[in-house]
């Protein structure tokens, strides 16, 4: 069966909205870092080399279940959760956050972590939503999903060259 053009398309675009979205965060926590506010980074997928195919190309899999996005320390020393969740539609489901995501962050919450979901849509705003707001989220607005104009109370102010101001 061949493969719709139009489909494959938006797909492309979606993907690279999404990694756009990754850069802006990247970015944003390279700027805390270098105030000395805080050391967030990406939590790396840990992986096993099936085979090396050469010139730094290899074929792996992955090893562990996911993990949350980012992880770091807040100045003070409280540690801080993010995972982060990109969607080119006008919903995002709460499903998205994978139940071995959800244990990890209850468990670090428990213990006194910040934890949230970074959620970005294709119109380029994006929100941070406490992790206790995203559990409810069906209690507090009536369904699995939100749409952006749920989330106006969690909409992160972004400055002039696109840094997120994630942590004020």
């Amino acid at each position: 069966m061949a493969k719709d053009p139009k489909r494959q398309l938006l797909g492309k675009i979606a993907r690279q909205k999404g990694q756009y979205f990754e850069q802006r965060l990247d970015g944003s926590f390279d700027y805390y870092r270098d105030r000395g506010y805080a050391v967030i980074e990406k939590t790396p997928e840990p992986m096993k080399v099936i085979k090396p195919e050469g010139s730094g190309r290899f074929l792996a899999c992955y090893t562990k279940k996911a993990q949350v996005d980012y992880k770091g320390t807040l100045k003070g020393g409280r540690t801080i959760l993010i995972e982060a969740k990109f969607t080119s539609t006008d919903r995002l489901t709460q499903d998205r956050v994978l139940d071995i995501q959800a244990a990890y962050m209850d468990r670090h919450q428990q213990l006194g972590a910040r934890c949230f979901v970074v959620a970005g849509f294709s119109t380029g705003e994006v929100y941070k939503i406490p992790w206790d707001d995203w559990r409810r989220m069906k209690e507090l607005f009536g369904r699995k999903y939100v749409k952006e104009t749920d989330l106006q109370n969690y909409r992160v102010k972004t400055a002039w060259n696109g840094t997120l101001f994630l942590l004020d």
